[in-house]
């Protein structure tokens, strides 16, 4: 007996904010009649923390005192023990996306040490002789437009050469360099593409690659200790080869979705945001300048 159960919600995107109905359907096909002993269906919303292989042990007291932190929890009973007639059958649900009690509903994100999740799990219950049938989907969460407005924008200009470098011990070995440019702003609507301009003003070797790289800093404990770590989400190219002195190359960047949220700060968890320019010289030795960004919703 062939059995299909599947959530539709009523958007397409599965964009909700706070305080909307999440409306859709349970839709269930079946060649045949089924028998079963209820139909439940699950909204939550979680964040999830894990500490990085060479943090565990550190903060033992980590996992004691931080679990997974529950913004949204809500069951309902949408059928009672019943028959399903044979062929396509739906069943409407409706659910108010509100917080838990002194909870604050954060954007959906997807990264490797933090996870903010919000999800809709059915699950219909089959006698023992059958196995219960469980469908789970998820819905994206995104903050409501500020009243306050759009942020305004953080222009910054930028030179980098041997001297400007951090973290960089034998200065002397690292070939001749100017780069000049600017950042359009480092306080980032996640809607929009970051943008910007660099020019190699002089080299006194080839240049085998330049490359924008996003990266995530997440920090996750408790008040015995937080562990930070640093993880890349994506790399873009911007310029391959020797790329001729004195030529402007433009900084564009989308950020994808997921992957990204408005930058955010509570006592358990912090997701943060940096850009890096990396230069690649011919003998792959490579140089990085770093610029902290703050994302925004609008």
């Amino acid at each position: 007996m062939a059995i299909n159960l599947d959530i539709k919600v009523k958007r397409a995107n599965k964009v909700y904010h706070e305080g909307e109905k999440i409306t859709g359907i349970i839709l269930i096909n079946s060649s045949s009649d089924i028998k079963h002993d209820g139909i439940t269906l699950t909204m939550e919303g979680t964040v999830n923390l894990q500490l990085s292989a060479k943090n565990v042990g550190i903060f033992e007291a980590f996992y004691n005192s931080v679990k997974p932190i529950q913004l949204v929890s809500c069951v309902s009973e949408v059928a009672v023990a019943a028959k399903i007639p044979a062929g396509k059958t739906e069943i409407p649900f409706e659910f108010p996306l509100v917080p838990r009690s002194n909870k604050t509903l954060f954007e959906t994100y997807h990264g490797v040490f933090v996870n903010i999740q919000y999800l809709l799990r059915c699950e219909m219950k089959r006698n023992f002789l059958a196995k219960d049938l469980i469908k789970v989907t998820e819905f994206i969460v995104e903050y409501k437009p500020s009243a306050s407005g759009k942020a305004v924008p953080h222009p910054v200009k930028f030179t980098i050469t041997p001297e400007s470098l951090q973290n960089v011990k034998d200065k002397v070995r690292v070939p001749r360099f100017l780069v000049t440019g600017h950042l359009d702003s480092t306080m980032c609507c996640i809607t929009k593409p970051f943008t910007g301009e660099l020019v190699v003003e002089s080299c006194e070797v080839p240049i085998k690659s330049i490359e924008l790289q996003l990266v995530r800093v997440e920090t996750c404990g408790c008040a015995e200790g937080y562990a930070r770590d640093a993880t890349e989400i994506q790399n873009i190219q911007i310029g391959e080869g020797n790329v001729p002195c004195g030529l402007a190359i433009p900084i564009y960047m989308i950020f994808p979705r997921l992957f990204t949220c408005p930058t955010l700060s509570t006592s358990n968890f912090k997701v943060e945001f940096e850009v890096n320019i990396v230069i690649i010289f011919q003998d792959d030795h490579l140089i990085t300048e770093n610029f902290r960004i703050v994302l925004t919703r609008y």
